[in-house]
């Protein structure tokens, strides 16, 4: 596999930041505003848990099965570029429904739609690291792609606030933006092709293993899900609930949130676009990942631990820059130290969405588990996020066992 190019890099780092504008964008603001805006904010925290919950399923079904689909695509278009296309179109759909939705459970069918869309986006774009980019390169290309999403945090959060007041287009902005870096991309990809005299055989008994890679054969990828899980919790837990965490901790207004949100995110991104391009260089420099993903993910989750204890702020955004180091760092590492793992070249869009599953997972699980951590902790987001940098840490030793990576 030959060497790939700054040109290349760029192109494929733009698409990346693309996708996860088109996702953040919503996740970060504007689709907890548009709950609130339906329901009011006492019933706001469980009726957005509902929409994440259900839509992580989703993403959850959809991410591993259009890897799979990927990996069995012969088309003359490649393996790949037919399934960007198709998602970036159904995620813009998805995103329009949930901005014109006139009540929660429309917005809970276009939010459906926009996560089973871009999954199926994601899941191939992903697979392109595998697909083009040398064991030598995918550290420094990795941590490339990590800085796409501290951009796209910056700018779904500025795109939001700048056009506070206009509903529809805090969501489709930052849409159509991340489409057209997706489009670009598309366009120059000289993608994989597969020969249909190539093409796997696949019925459907084999379709419960679209879901599964088996932990005994790969034990190294089961100890990466299960941090990427634990990593991710904790970042579910920051980003679903961060509105409200404002504007009940510490007293925010409404119109405050907006920019407070972009504020923060502005903060930790700066702070996370040095730590991933940094980490990426020294890993590929001296061949280890492993203690870069342990650090990374204890220093996120010590960054959640000051975030809890913050009374204003200040303090707030004081957490957000540690964040903005530790994630930068697992960024950075965390795709190459996979990619290195993969049970199968051949299934590697299918694995990689297993892996992904690992990344969704968490936006189920947390706004299902967060309304009980909150009753217990008699409504305190102090204790919410200190759960939260707990499970940061459970995922630092959960690289600990791996044995085909340094």
């Amino acid at each position: 596999m030959n060497r790939v190019g700054w040109g290349f890099i760029s192109l494929y780092a733009l698409a990346s930041m693309g996708t996860s504008l088109i996702f953040l964008a919503p996740l970060l603001v504007s689709l907890a505003l548009k709950v609130n805006s339906l329901v009011g904010i006492e019933q706001a925290p469980n009726s957005l848990a509902l929409v994440a919950g259900i839509g992580s399923i989703v993403a959850m079904v959809g991410n591993p099965f259009f890897g799979k689909l990927s990996d069995h695509t012969s088309s003359r278009l490649g393996m790949r570029r037919p399934w960007m296309v198709a998602g970036l179109g159904g995620g813009s759909l998805g995103i329009l429904i949930v901005a014109l939705a006139p009540n929660v459970l429309v917005v809970l069918i276009g939010w459906c739609l926009a996560q089973l869309s871009l999954n199926a986006l994601l899941a191939a774009l992903v697979a392109v690291l595998p697909d083009q980019i040398p064991v030598t390169q995918r550290g420094s290309v990795a941590g490339v792609l990590g800085i796409g999403l501290p951009i796209a945090s910056v700018s779904a959060t500025f795109l939001v606030q700048l056009f506070t007041g206009n509903r529809l287009a805090m969501f489709l902005v930052p849409c159509a933006i991340g489409g057209l870096f997706v489009l670009l991309f598309v366009s120059t990809l000289n993608d994989r092709k597969l020969d249909p005299a190539d093409k796997p055989a696949w019925s459907l008994r084999e379709l419960p293993s679209t879901f599964y890679v088996n932990p005994r054969k790969s034990p190294d990828f089961a100890w990466a899900f299960a941090s990427r899980f634990m990593l991710l919790m904790a970042y579910a837990l920051l980003t679903t609930y961060q509105a409200y965490y404002l504007l009940d901790q510490l007293g925010s207004s409404e119109d405050d949130v907006p920019h407070q949100v972009f504020l923060g995110t502005l903060v930790q991104s700066v702070v996370l676009v040095a730590a991933s391009l940094i980490g990426g260089r020294i890993s590929d420099r001296t061949g280890r990942r492993k203690i870069l993903v342990v650090t990374a993910s204890i220093v996120y989750g010590v960054a959640l631990f000051v975030i809890a204890l913050a009374d204003d702020f200040n303090g707030f955004l004081v957490g957000m820059a540690i964040s903005g180091l530790g994630f930068g760092l697992y960024m950075a590492v965390d795709l190459a130290l996979v990619a290195d793992v993969l049970p199968d070249r051949a299934t590697a869009a299918k694995d990689l969405g297993v892996f992904n599953i690992a990344s969704a997972l968490p936006f189920f699980v947390a706004p299902a588990i967060a309304p009980a951590i909150l009753a217990i902790g008699g409504g305190s987001y102090a204790v919410l996020y200190t759960v939260a940098g707990l499970s940061a840490i459970v995922g630092a030793t959960a690289i600990l066992p791996f044995k085909r990576v340094r």
